[in-house]
């Protein structure tokens, strides 16, 4: 793993997060994008090398509405960046971790993805992302 890609936090109302997060970070949103595979709408802030995304759901039954439900808003993952996902997941099943998906997922902002269940990490859902070249 090289370093941390983003955060991404779970919000009720993308536009409404999307206002409080301009003010607090002073910076607008770079990339607001729809993941259907998902059924997520993200939104992206930078800050210095950092960066925020911010995840609404677009059904019912996601993953997304799921944790907001049970939860409430809040920090939903933290995002790794990592050179080869293929490897990286190899490795993370190797060591004994239970990922989420088989097969990376086509993901925001030009990444494939992976999720590595909670219950191996002590309760946060990390998300392996590799730059599509």
């Amino acid at each position: 793993m090289n370093k941390i890609e983003h955060i991404g936090i779970a919000v009720n109302d993308l536009f409404k997060a999307c206002d409080i997060y301009e003010k607090l970070l002073g910076t607008a949103c770079y990339k607001q994008e729809l993941v259907e595979s998902e059924n997520v709408n993200t939104a992206f802030f930078k800050v210095g090398e950092n960066k925020i995304e911010l995840l609404s759901s677009t059904t019912e039954d996601s993953a997304i509405a799921k944790f907001l439900a049970k939860k409430g808003e809040g920090i939903h993952h933290i995002a790794f960046d990592v050179t080869d996902i293929y490897a990286e997941m190899a490795r993370l099943k190797a060591e004994g971790f239970i990922l989420l998906n088989e097969e990376p997922k086509k993901g925001a902002d030009n990444k494939l993805i992976c999720f590595v269940h909670p219950k191996g990490t002590n309760g946060v859902l990390v998300e392996l992302c590799q730059e599509i070249s």
